[in-house]
């Protein structure tokens, strides 16, 4: 008898960027565009916290919503940074990184035959998680020709009676766009009059460029109570791997969120939190000098991009990851890819992975060093060059 395998394990489709990683690291001499995580080791300040923690005995249990003087903190940057005003004692959750967010929120929010609003190309998590919370995903699709941003017009065309949720992501993974402030009034109102939840991915509020400005949808007074903001400090401070996020919102869906959190991890590492908090009240310094470096980096790779004929992108205003466009060189996303990676050992992500409108794209990260950009593009070009002939 097979083993039985649950309908909703096997509706969640395997990652496409696992698999390109997964033969990536079979091979030798490798420049890895594929990487979705900084490069940076984690600073110091935040490193030595820990360390103190764990000889002030923090190896134990905290509340399942986290340590109270890290909501706090929380608190404290939501309002200075984004305008958003919540009470840290019900309205903060400490989470498992911001997927842990992410999981507890849709769980919270979806039913069975609830429709979820995504948008495509989208980060391809977000699919597997209103999978896994019972609900369907609605894709609205974004265009290179609008800088790949999301507007109130696409969405109110996927609300019907079913919808439930609206999940958006600014600054954007894969395609690196921002979705602006007169946008952003316009998705209020459509939130408003729908009377629409709102889960609010903004891990990558602080890889922005060119004077680009980010709006959190919750500083919008008349829709604070329908939008659950979530964030993480892997991206921002380097930390991957110590897996704290958080997510901000009515006492209501928190509460919910807090229960749920003491049935699946019961709560984030004591050690974490205190790392965490460390990120947020320590110096600030090495967060500012590696966004300069992430500025530096789009810089050279977008110029050396511009200069591979059959190779075109829109300039990313935020987050640390290119969506370029290869439809010229005549190849579909994951050939194109997986061809690049055998013949030149360049790994990036082909669109598909984030839904079937990345057709034609690649994703590339510049979450890797100067040098290693300058060497993928030469090989990159390389690789152009023979597709042409």
């Amino acid at each position: 008898m097979p083993f039985p395998i649950s309908s909703t394990a096997a509706a969640v489709p395997h990652s496409s960027i696992r698999k390109m990683f997964n033969i990536a690291s079979a091979m030798d001499d490798v420049i890895n565009f594929g990487i979705g995580e900084p490069d940076f080791d984690t600073p110091q300040n935040i490193i030595q916290a820990a360390k103190k923690a764990l000889d002030d005995g923090y190896t134990h249990y905290t509340a399942n919503a986290g340590l109270q003087e890290l909501r706090s903190a929380i608190a404290q940057k939501l309002e200075r940074d984004n305008g958003i005003t919540v009470d840290p004692e019900t309205e903060i959750i400490v989470t498992s990184g911001g997927m842990g967010a992410l999981s507890l929120a849709l769980l919270s929010l979806v039913e069975n035959d609830n429709e979820v609003i995504l948008s495509r190309p989208g980060w391809c998590n977000y699919t597997s998680h209103v999978i896994l919370a019972g609900g369907k995903p609605v894709y609205v699709p974004l265009y290179e020709e609008n800088e790949f941003m999301l507007t109130a017009k696409d969405i109110r065309k996927k609300i019907t009676s079913k919808t439930r949720v609206l999940l958006i992501n600014s600054p954007n993974n894969p395609t690196g766009a921002v979705i602006s402030m007169e946008e952003m009034k316009k998705i209020a109102d459509i939130v408003k009059e729908y009377d629409l939840y709102v889960i609010a991915d903004e891990v990558y509020e602080k890889f922005l460029y060119d004077g680009t400005r980010h709006v959190s949808l919750a500083s919008f007074s008349a829709i604070r109570d329908n939008v659950i903001t979530i964030n993480s400090f892997s991206k921002s401070y380097a930390m991957t791997g110590w897996r704290v996020g958080f997510a901000a919102g009515s006492r209501e869906v928190i509460s919910q969120m807090v229960k749920l959190q003491e049935h699946i991890v019961a709560c984030v590492s004591a050690v974490s939190q205190k790392a965490a908090l460390e990120a947020l009240q320590g110096p600030q310094d090495a967060l500012e000098k590696m966004l300069a470096e992430y500025g530096k980096r789009r810089e050279i790779l977008t110029k050396g991009l511009k200069d591979i004929e059959g190779i075109q992108c829109v300039m990313p205003k935020g987050s640390f990851y290119v969506f370029a466009n290869i439809k010229k060189l005549c190849k579909c996303s994951e050939e194109f890819a997986l061809d690049l990676l055998k013949k030149q050992k360049v790994c990036v992500i082909p669109g598909t992975a984030f839904g079937e409108q990345g057709e034609g794209y690649v994703r590339i990260s510049y979450a890797t060093s100067e040098d290693n950009i300058v060497r993928g593009l030469s090989r990159l070009k390389q690789y152009a060059e023979q597709c042409g002939k």
